[in-house]
């Protein structure tokens, strides 16, 4: 179903915006339990999610059910007013099982199995393990499925965040059937598709077809693609099995699972996002990250090109520190306002916290939570309490959406999955840190982006990193800009196809003729040195020695560097390669400048440098301004409204302090021209080169 065409979610009766947290009540006592209710109901928390880890709470043992507890606890809620977002609690099967069946343990590449006794300790594949997962989701759903507090339906746990792969005889036998369900039953294409001739490992029985485990030199990295597919299709046929019990109990209430969207890892979001009722994702920041804040909008950004421009749930961030870095710096006073009202801004109808208590023990009792050790006399507690305030006073924003931005980055997780595989020219040369050095020059410069798996109706298309492509994606990149898009391909793109084997004909392969221009050779840099560009930019991992086709304009050329002399930049018509890897300060002279010939829209007035201003519409017209004022002084804002946080009216332009947030309903007459520049911006990208130019 193509993704324009997906029913929107039936987000029923969730609290729109949700607040709140994961809450562990197994960890205290009942006199805790009514503390918790008393303190949510006075921080505005109106749901929370339940259950996530609490497996061996419900069955302390096989076949012995007890939900007394739970039972409490949600009648608790319930008659306080909080919603429920009840979990699965399948990420972490009780000890009883993984002792029972050992052989459901999750195996690693070089043959260690590894020990129950933490979270995520299962394989996928295990026939074991997927039926007692059915059977205790089976029994929540009958027992909870119509219960009136029970609003929405949490599966698992941020699937394959800590077991993405398993190598276990299991999990062989269900890689040789995916192979043969996917591809045929053909043993003789399975070589050609993944090169087996190299080093004579030609496969003559399906038997001999085995994950790639630890051996005495690298393996087929079309094997360890075609892996990686498998494992991201087991985890998520164990997701499909119990939402699919799940509808069958508790039918109107929408399913979900918590991505991690933007840790881009080894889950295919995309084919994900088609799966779910309503996108949810974790979010955490690295605490010592300078551009902390740019990476709280790439999250966010994504996420909601993961939902289809459709409104998302934050269903994970921290009030302050997480556990498991290596250094637990707390978030600044307001930080954690900041964060939420960043994602609320990008398009989330909901921000929940891990967790509601901070745990007085095990691996998680120094990650943060809105209740901490200290209790209510604590600033984090009162800021969390604060913040309630703040998001229960925007439900007017429920609904709306983020117009669609006239900038977009694609992102594909398998070419990703592809470039980090070993023995690439560059281990330099990855995708996820491009990625975000692309969109934090973007976030920098106040230009909205969205983030998308294909070429859509956006004006500016930028493509930094595409190692892997299809035909398929290769013929909508030339159908894209057929149709007037501009396109923006950085290097080392389009060189492979999906299962890792070169495309024929010279680089760029399947860009070739869309780029018009010819590749003689790849030339990595050395660690630490760049490339100077006759513009004044610099480039930095990577150059090529580029050939370009009549009628292909050189832009600039490198002016030193094993491609001294050499096209840098090249054009032909509105498509745009780059031989090398822009720096971040080049990023932010050049971006501008593409923008600008695509026709995009300029940022609003004092947006860009940690001044992070976007919009919510809905289609009865009314539009919310958020600013967020990431930066140490007041920042300064083109806009005309009432700050529904302050009340104060704007008459042409908002003045937010430093640290601060402003949500701004804007005038019927300002709605009316964003409006108007929006469905401007919708039309058909149409007319000749120079009409686009101009």
């Amino acid at each position: 179903m193509p993704r324009s065409d997906r029913p929107r979610p039936a987000w029923g009766r969730l609290p729109r915006p949700a607040y709140g947290a994961d809450y562990n009540p197994e960890q205290w006592d009942r006199a805790t339990w009514k503390t918790d209710v008393r303190l949510m109901r006075e921080a505005d928390v109106n749901m929370v999610t339940l259950g996530v880890f609490a497996w061996s709470w419900i069955e302390p043992g096989p076949d012995v059910f007890d939900f007394s507890g739970l039972d409490e606890v949600i009648a608790l809620l319930h008659a306080s007013g909080i919603t429920v977002d009840l979990a699965t609690p399948t990420a972490a099967p009780p000890l009883w099982f993984s002792h029972a069946h050992p052989e459901s343990l999750p195996v690693t590449a070089d043959g260690r199995t590894l020990a129950p006794g933490s979270r995520q300790a299962y394989c996928a594949s295990s026939p074991a393990y997927r039926e007692r997962a059915a059977l205790v989701t089976r029994r929540l759903a009958e027992r909870y499925g119509d219960h009136p507090a029970v609003v929405m339906w949490h599966i698992n746990n941020e699937y394959a965040n800590g077991n993405a792969h398993c190598w276990c005889p299991t999990s062989a036998g269900a890689f040789r059937d995916w192979l043969r369900t996917t591809y045929g039953d053909d043993l003789e294409a399975l070589n050609e598709r993944w090169g087996t001739a190299l080093w004579g490992m030609r496969y003559s029985d399906w038997g001999q077809v085995i994950p790639p485990r630890t051996s005495t030199s690298s393996l087929s990295p079309g094997l360890w693609l075609d892996f990686y597919r498998f494992s991201d299709a087991e985890h998520l046929a164990c997701f499909r099995a119990e939402r699919d019990i799940l509808r069958a109990h508790s039918p109107g209430r929408p399913v979900t699972t918590n991505f991690m969207a933007s840790a881009l890892r080894w889950s295919d979001y995309w084919r994900w996002a088609r799966e779910v009722d309503i996108v949810s994702n974790d979010h955490y920041l690295m605490s010592e990250d300078p551009d902390r804040a740019a990476d709280l909008a790439f999250a966010a950004d994504l996420t909601r090109g993961l939902a289809d421009g459709q409104p998302w749930i934050l269903m994970e961030h921290s009030t302050s520190a997480v556990q498991w870095q290596p250094r637990n710096v707390a978030k600044t006073p307001g930080e954690m306002t900041r964060n939420t009202l960043t994602h609320l801004a990008r398009g989330a109808d909901g921000a929940l916290f891990f967790q509601w208590r901070q745990s007085a023990y095990g691996p998680e009792k120094w990650h943060s939570a809105m209740v901490p050790h200290g209790g209510e006399d604590t600033r984090i507690w009162r800021e969390a309490k604060a913040l309630g305030t703040t998001v229960a006073g925007l439900a007017d924003i429920a609904g709306s959406t983020c117009p669609p931005a006239d900038i977009a980055l694609l992102l594909d997780y398998e070419a990703m999955w592809a470039l980090q595989l070993p023995h690439r020219p560059s281990g330099d040369m990855t995708c996820s840190g491009v990625l975000r050095d692309w969109h934090r020059a973007l976030w920098n410069l106040g230009l909205s982006c969205d983030v998308v798996p294909a070429p859509g109706e956006q004006r500016l298309l930028l493509v930094p990193s595409l190692y892997a492509l299809s035909t398929d994606t290769a013929r909508a990149l030339e159908d894209y800009a057929a149709r007037g898009g501009h396109l923006v391909v950085g290097p080392f793109s389009g060189v492979v196809d999906p299962h890792d084997r070169v495309h024929p004909g010279p680089y760029p392969g399947a860009l070739r003729d869309l780029l018009g221009l010819r590749v003689d050779e790849y030339l990595p840099l050395a660690a630490g040195a760049s490339v100077h560009l006759d513009d004044d930019a610099t480039g930095q991992l990577w150059a090529e020695r580029v050939l370009p086709d009549p009628g292909t304009e050189v832009e600039s050329r490198f002016i030193d560097g094993p491609a001294q002399g050499g096209p840098a930049v090249l054009r032909r018509g509105n498509t745009r390669y780059l031989a090398t890897r822009p720096d971040s300060t080049s990023l932010l002279r050049l971006l501008p400048r593409w923008a600008a010939q695509a026709g995009c829209a300029a940022p609003v007035q004092g947006a860009g440098q940690g001044v992070e201003v976007t919009r919510r519409t809905t289609t009865g017209g009314m539009t919310w301004l958020f600013v967020v004022n990431h930066t140490g002084h007041p920042a300064q804002v083109a806009t005309t409204g009432v700050d529904v946080l302050s009340g104060t009216r704007s008459p042409g332009m908002i003045t937010v302090p430093a640290g601060e947030v402003a949500v701004v309903a804007e005038d019927a007459r300002q709605t009316s021209t964003a409006a108007e520049s929006r469905a401007h911006r919708r039309r058909p990208i149409l007319g000749t080169e120079s009409e686009r130019d101009r």
